[in-house]
């Protein structure tokens, strides 16, 4: 099976690195690591579980200076140049070209034709051949959100890059329609047209933890602050959208109040 148009890492690029290890690891239930470096030469953090890594998280590097702290989001690809030239002959935008990361992989930072950003990554082979853990456990990414200027302009053009289903769409009333994606033979995420008070495009993560009433409270304390939430989504699970001490806006989602 194909691995293209799969989110496979998510990524932290903020300005307090060790703020931000401590306030995680707290929350979500992570454990940090320094492991190895970026690119660019800098530590690179890796948060983990038990069954392994997670997420990554890098100081915001010097030509970025003045970006909000934000997650983005890793999706593989079989050919990073090749998606790299696609996303921008469809109207999109590559921020940085495609390059290597020794023994880990090749990517690209681009970004979609109404400016939110991703990662394009293939990884390279690991040395014992197994896959990286996907586990629907505590710690874990649960659903990718995107809020975009134009949302089924944004599908179509997801669905025609990464080949995307279309799944369930919920009428929000003026809000428009919260419309599901699919992969993999399952939902995997929801788009939607961001409202006027959301000045730009970007996809959103949300991660599992234990209890959301708990995990908000270990937030509160963090120095984090619940932007909206607690609330029961129609699933059934329990979801928080909150913001970390430096700023940048992630969710957490539990089945259990």
């Amino acid at each position: 099976m194909t691995t293209t148009g799969r989110f496979t890492w998510y990524e932290l690029m903020t300005g307090d690195t060790a703020a931000a290890a401590s306030f995680y690891d707290k929350v979500v239930g992570w454990t940090s690591a320094v492991m190895g470096q970026s690119g660019d030469g800098a530590p690179y953090t890796v948060f983990s579980t038990a069954e392994g890594g997670v997420a990554g998280m890098l100081k915001t590097p010097a030509e970025a200076q003045g970006a909000p702290p934000a997650w983005v989001g890793y999706v593989s690809v079989d050919d990073v140049d090749a998606y790299a030239q696609k996303f921008g002959a469809a109207g999109g935008a590559v921020h940085r070209q495609p390059a290597d990361i020794p023994a880990i992989g090749r990517f690209s930072v681009v970004a979609d034709p109404q400016g939110a950003m991703l990662v394009l990554f293939k990884a390279d082979p690991r040395p014992d051949g197994a896959a990286p853990p996907a586990l629907d456990a505590p710690g874990y990414p649960s659903w990718r959100e995107l809020m975009t200027t134009d949302g089924p302009s944004a599908f179509e053009f997801y669905a025609g890059m990464f080949g995307w289903q279309k799944s369930t769409g919920y009428d929000m009333g003026p809000m428009g329609v919260y419309q599901l994606f699919a992969y993999d033979g399952a939902d995997r995420g929801g788009m939607m047209t961001r409202p006027p008070q959301m000045p730009v495009s970007h996809w959103g993560y949300v991660f599992r933890v234990d209890a959301i009433g708990a995990a908000t409270e270990r937030l509160k304390a963090s120095g984090g602050t619940v932007i909206n939430g607690p609330m029961q989504v129609p699933t059934g699970d329990w979801i928080v959208q909150a913001r970390d001490p430096q700023g940048a806006t992630f969710a957490l989602q539990s089945p259990n109040a």
